[in-house]
């Protein structure tokens, strides 16, 4: 079964806007014909992988976006790679998935060229070309069919629990999760998303797929960048956009008002924060929150703008096709507001991570996926997330949810971020440790900010070490980054 996403949109679409990055625009008809060239390139460069795969470490371009297509037709599997990351990381994970072909930019060649020394010598790493300047009498190439059930991509987590786990998404996964987000947050005809997210993030691939099925375009950003984002916003007419909470943050601060274009602005990969929430509000953001992960392809669940006006906390209710369940640590169902793992099951959801059975042991249970976080559901069967189980801390045989202690002292006028994990202790097991970034030119002392937390919190969640500093640290993806969090206060 020929199933090419890509080529039916052309038929049904040919001038329709496809996508625009910076003032370059694609129509349906160009992009197409990008991708062929790019997908002969392919055939002419690269012969057929044993296992299928090719790997790609660039930034956001409109080539990238061409080879993920290209990769598609002719039935090959794409590793999208950290940009990010070391020679050494990215080394171990194209060994984990046996990839041997690597496609880079000019910005990432050197780190490609390292890749070979370090353990992966049957590494062969290609420039990606520019298909501005391929020839276009490239021999035609033969689309190869594939299935809803063929592998599309194999991502990895952000491995902030160990090792990051690869995940083998489907184009069933990414249909259903493109075909759930659009029953969700409806569908437009000229709907232009902003994507600022990596290619290699779920939440960036996604957008690439839905977006062809739908028929609607892309405003593709190379990277965050605050100006870069806010001129989109200013002249282009933006409707959808997919944002962190560290990006809204920063937006937030840098504008008071929005496009009037603008229905849904999407915020997720990490808890939003109500102060957060209000302060969007405030400003006539339509924020949707929702929740997801990489091994759903994405959105799990979301909630339309004028539900998070009653709820802000909440992520809303699963989207079609997709079942939430609640459970305790004995796997029984919790009733509506008691603390558990989520757990998730539907067609959007990876068969299992590539090449670990331990993992995928210990994470499916009764067909769900146990998603490791912690949330609840409530008397309408609205999500709450509170946060990972990876991050709670267990001090003194308590348990303690650093998005609650954050949340109390994020809201002392002098704080302006923080990050609470848990920091070794030979006497407790685990100690609380707060990482604070204050507001600027305020003053602050760990006893005055550990005096005002002891008026909410219980004193065993109280931090008993406190380091401030200008900026916490990142993910690509704009997300806190927990585990160089931890690793600071460690040594500290």
């Amino acid at each position: 079964m020929n199933n090419d996403w890509l080529k039916a949109r052309v038929t049904a679409r040919p001038q329709g806007l496809a996508l625009w990055f910076g003032s370059e625009k694609l129509t349906y008809a160009q992009l197409d014909h990008q991708v062929d060239q790019l997908a002969a390139w392919l055939q002419a460069t690269i012969e057929p992988p044993a296992n299928g795969q090719v790997a790609i470490l660039m930034p956001n371009s409109p080539t990238y976006i061409g080879l993920i297509h290209a990769i598609a037709r002719l039935g090959w599997v794409l590793v999208p790679l950290n940009t990010r990351l070391t020679a050494a990381e990215i080394a171990w994970q194209m060994n984990h998935t046996a990839c041997q072909h690597l496609i880079y930019a000019s910005q990432t060649a050197d780190l490609a060229q390292a890749i070979a020394l370090v353990e992966n010598k049957t590494c062969h790493a290609y420039p990606a070309p520019d298909p501005h300047a391929l020839p276009t009498d490239q021999k035609t190439i033969t689309p190869q069919p594939w299935s809803l059930d063929q592998v599309q991509a194999i991502l990895f987590t952000s491995g902030t629990s160990g090792r990051p786990k690869a995940v083998p998404l489907t184009f069933g996964n990414h249909f259903y999760s493109a075909m759930a987000s659009a029953y969700r947050l409806g569908l437009v005809p000229h709907d232009l998303w902003l994507s600022c997210l990596p290619l290699y993030h779920v939440g960036g691939l996604a957008v690439v797929f839905r977006s062809c099925l739908y028929g609607t375009a892309i405003d593709l950003h190379a990277r965050f960048t605050l100006d870069g984002v806010n001129q989109s916003l200013d002249s282009k007419p933006i409707t959808l956009a997919s944002f962190v909470p560290t990006i809204m943050f920063r937006l937030l601060a840098s504008r008071t008002e929005w496009p009037s274009t603008m229905r849904i602005a999407l915020i997720g990969g990490a808890a939003a924060s109500a102060e957060l929430v209000t302060a969007a509000q405030a400003q006539g953001v339509p924020l949707a929150t929702t929740y997801g992960l990489t091994e759903a392809a994405s959105q799990v669940a979301t909630l339309l703008p004028a539900g998070v006006e009653q709820k802000p906390a909440s992520v809303g209710r699963p989207l079609m096709f997709t079942q939430v369940r609640i459970v305790n640590d004995a796997g029984e169902i919790c009733p509506p507001h008691q603390y558990g793992e989520i757990l998730v099951a539907g067609a959007n959801v990876m068969n299992g991570y590539l090449n670990n059975p331990e993992a995928n042991a210990t994470r499916f249970s009764d067909g769900y996926f146990r998603t490791g976080d912690i949330g609840y559901l409530d008397d309408d069967g609205d999500l709450w997330l509170v946060q990972r189980r990876s991050d709670l801390i267990v001090t003194g045989g308590e348990n303690v949810y650093p998005a609650e202690v954050e949340k109390v002292l994020r809201s002392h006028p002098a704080v302006k971020d923080v990050c609470v994990v848990g920091v070794t202790d030979p006497e407790w097991g685990q100690k609380v440790a707060a990482m604070v970034v204050l507001v600027d030119q305020a003053v602050l002392t760990d006893d005055e900010l550990i005096d005002y937390s002891t008026q909410t919190l219980a004193r065993y969640k109280q931090p008993r070490l406190i380091r401030f500093t200008d900026q916490l640290p990142q993910t690509a993806s704009g997300k806190i980054a927990r585990k160089a969090v931890s690793q600071l206060l460690h040594t500290t």
